[in-house]
Parts: C-alpha cells; structure tokens; sequence
C-alpha cells in the first residue's frame, strides 16, 4: 500500500514518513499542495494524510478543504485522513462531510494514526465496491428497459451479434451456437447492412 503525506511542515512530514515506513510498502512526503494532481495521476495511492492549513498566515482550513475536494474529484480518489490542530475538530467534521474517511489531531498516537489509515483504505475500497456495484445495477435496469422498447428485429440483431463476438468473429462458430447454418448467417448479415 502506498501513502502519500501532504504537509508543510518538513519535521512532521519526515516524522510520518520515519512512523509508516515500517507499516506501508511506499511513503512519499511533499510540502506543497499544488503538486497533488500530479501525484495523483497514476491512481496508484491508497491513502492521503492531508494537512487542513499550509498559509502561515491562515489557519482557518480553507486550503485543505479545497485539496480534499480535489483529490475526492478524482475518477479513482485514495482514502483521505486529515491531519488537524487539537481545536479543529468542528474543521475535521466538515471534511469528513466533505468525503475524508477519518481525522487525526496534532499531536497523534502512533498506534491510532495506523489503525486509522488501515480503516480509511478499508472504508475507502468498500465505497467504491458498492459505488461500482450500483452503477452496474444502472446500466443493466436502463440497458433492460431499452430492450424493452426494441422490436423482435432489433433483439435478433443484437443477439446474433454479440453470439459473433463471443465467437472472437468466427462465422461458422457463431453459426453453430445460433443453430444455423453458415449460408443462412450470411444472408442475415446482409440484410442487417441494408
């Protein structure tokens, strides 16, 4: 599993960093957020620990709330735990409403920054088995309710050509699963193209 930590901060960064390298396969580190897109590119980052302040002068989270909306944008999003002073809590809660899977505050428990970033990559890949899951339920309800419109021709067609395809393009075999012979397949293929 690989981890990505976003902070400004170069002490907290190579403090996290010494902590899950020892627990995930690969732990990269950046201080600036303008280079998430980039890194998330590849989709290949299970978890993020994302730093809600990286303005010396603004603390109110601003910044990691929109990073967090732009990584949960992502066609493949990896788990998100934010990383929040003690007093933010209210900050943390608005972007677990946002899409983060967990929040940790500063200063952490070892223990339970690990035990929460399994959990977030856990939670993470379920939502996206039932996200993956419902959308397939979609396709298949809205590609039924359209055969139900289709007429007896158009079902036919469908059929012989998706037997065809099954078949890798074969003809003969396509016709032997259609229960024709070759020459009356022939003759179906050509009044399909006119």
């Amino acid at each position: 599993m690989k981890v990505l930590i976003i902070d400004d901060n170069p002490a907290v960064r190579t403090t996290l960093k010494l902590l899950l390298s020892d627990v995930f396969e690969e732990v990269a580190t950046v201080g600036d957020p303008q280079l998430i897109p980039a890194l998330l590119q590849p989709e290949n980052i299970d978890a993020v620990l994302l730093d809600m302040n990286f303005d010396r002068h603004r603390f109110d989270g601003g910044e990691g709330l929109f990073w967090l909306s732009r990584i949960k944008e992502a066609s493949n999003p990896p788990a998100v735990v934010v990383i929040t002073a003690f007093g933010d809590v209210p900050l943390a809660v608005e972007a677990m409403k946002l899409g983060a899977e967990d929040f940790v505050t500063k200063p952490w428990d070892n223990d339970q920054l690990i035990a929460k970033i399994h959990n977030a990559i856990k939670k993470n890949l379920t939502s996206k088995t039932t996200y993956k899951e419902i959308e397939m339920a979609r396709e298949i309800e809205n590609r039924e309710q359209q055969r139900g419109q289709m007429t007896l021709e158009e079902v036919k067609i469908i059929h012989i050509q998706s037997v065809i395809e099954q078949c890798g393009g074969n003809l003969s075999a396509a016709a032997e699963k259609l229960g024709i012979n070759r020459q009356t397949l022939y003759n179906t293929l050509n009044r399909m193209k006119k």
